[in-house]
């Protein structure tokens, strides 16, 4: 698909989606992240905040889109807080983006499957698919945990090309990470969306070089699926 394309949904058969950001506002996460956890860091090490962000950006930095990144036990050790714990009470914060649900309806309705793809911890999924309510909709659910591979490295895809016989070149793919749908372009993933405004507190990032949009039910509408069998001619 080229740049600044809408998607051809005659091609796709199966479409991946991305949890945070895509499909749930990123505002979660970027309070979580960037507020909880520093406060908490402060109090169990006696710093102020300023101090405790100081000390850990470079944590942060040093492991940015490696799987550890992604893994809340890694984060626990690291802190000395529960990150699951702390998910599981943050998890009332958990909103779904606007749109979110009308486009998956449309695309169950259509005929394709959904998989959930996402870099999340399962300690991270887990409570946000059930404040949401949003499991019922996929048929599958692949974390970087699953595959020992974040979104960002080749052989997450390999995996879901070798584990699911996922076809690449035949599927849709939303994400909001540059660096994620950068790695799915190189695979040859078929038809590649980038999310503009994960983040509903904060303005929308620019996104020349891929098709992009702010939410997802700017997809619509969803055609049946209507391919040939592969192979025919």
């Amino acid at each position: 698909m080229p740049a600044n394309s809408f998607p051809d949904w005659s091609a796709v058969r199966c479409v991946l989606l991305d949890l945070d950001g895509t499909l749930l506002d990123l505002a979660f996460d970027n309070h979580l992240w960037n507020e909880a956890v520093p406060a908490r860091f402060a109090r169990r090490r006696g710093l102020s905040l300023e101090a405790a962000r100081a000390e850990l950006a470079p944590r942060f930095h040093a492991v940015a889109h490696t799987l550890p990144w992604y893994d809340l036990d890694h984060w626990t050790r690291q802190t000395g807080i529960d990150m699951a714990a702390l998910h599981q009470e943050l998890r009332p914060r958990v909103r779904v983006l606007d749109g979110s649900l009308a486009f998956l309806d449309a695309v169950r309705a259509s005929g394709r499957p959904l998989w959930l793809t996402t870099n999340a911890h399962p300690d991270s999924w887990r409570p946000k698919l059930e404040q949401t309510g949003l499991a019922h909709y996929f048929e599958r659910i692949v974390s970087s945990n699953d595959l020992q591979a974040p979104k960002e490295d080749r052989r997450y895809w390999q995996g879901l090309e070798e584990r699911h016989d996922m076809v690449a070149s035949e599927c849709l793919f939303a994400d909001d990470s540059r660096p994620v749908l950068e790695a799915a372009r190189a695979f040859g993933v078929g038809q590649i969306v980038a999310m503009n405004h994960p983040d509903s507190t904060r303005p929308p990032r620019p996104f020349s070089d891929f098709y992009s949009v702010p939410r997802l039910h700017h997809l619509l509408p969803v055609p049946p699926l209507q391919l040939r069998p592969r192979g025919s001619a």
